[in-house]
């Protein structure tokens, strides 16, 4: 699996647990028992870009971004 050099994250402050992300990339997102996401450790696998960026732009709160990995 191509890795690229994104990292997913969720800001828990603002995230309200509408779980939209987890049903968009369920392969690195899930949710815990209250309905928050969790994310896998790690840079985000290339052949999952296209999903991430589509959850970040479908967070109702925008709780969600996609960065450049430092190094």
């Amino acid at each position: 699996m191509r890795k690229s050099s994104l990292k997913l994250l969720v800001d828990e402050t603002i995230c309200d647990g509408h779980g939209i992300c987890a049903e968009l990339v369920p392969e690195w997102i899930y949710l815990d028992p209250f309905g928050f996401p969790i994310l896998r450790e790690g840079e985000l696998p290339f052949s999952l870009k296209e999903h991430a960026l589509r959850a970040v732009y479908e967070c109702p709160k925008l709780a969600i971004a996609l960065i450049e990995s430092p190094g």
